[in-house]
Parts: structure tokens; sequence; C-alpha cells
């Protein structure tokens, strides 16, 4: 499967589980992943990753990425668990 048979390029979002998501929310969790691990990151820029990473939290557990993929960083993984939405 190609990125344009989930979301063609001309959308900017779909609907997965019942939730609204934009293209880019994947990439923007993983540059928000990398800057909230990245101990050369400004305190107020990691927090801001943080903030981004637990909105997008329902999002991706929609797309089933955390059924799939597991993240390495275990305060990082701390924080996804907390923010998974509760069945």
């Amino acid at each position: 499967m190609r990125a344009e048979d989930i979301l063609p390029d001309d959308r900017s979002h779909a609907s997965f589980a019942g939730r609204t998501i934009r293209k880019g929310t994947v990439a923007a969790f993983l540059a928000n992943a990398r800057a909230a691990t990245d101990p050369a990151v400004a305190d107020d820029d990691r927090a801001a990753a943080y903030r981004q990473i637990v909105d997008a939290v329902p999002d991706l557990a929609a797309l089933g990425l955390f059924a799939v993929m597991e993240v390495r960083d275990p305060a990082l993984r701390r924080l996804i668990a907390a923010a998974l939405p509760r069945d």
C-alpha cells in the first residue's frame, strides 16, 4: 500500500475510527518525539513537543500506530500510555 492509497494528494484529512485526522499527523508526532528526547532541545521547546504529542495520541491510536509500534524512550512511552483513550 502506498501513502496516496490511504490519503490522496488532493485531500488534507480523512476519517479513521471516527476521528478526522490531518495529513502529516504521524510525521509531526515523529518530529515532536525527536525533540522531546533530544537533550540539546530547550526546556520550553521540549514542553511544547510533549503537549503536541499528548494532543496527537488519540489520533495516532485511531490510526493503529501504537498497536504495531512501541516507543523506545521510557519517559515518552509513559506519557503516551497516560494519554491513550480508555475504552
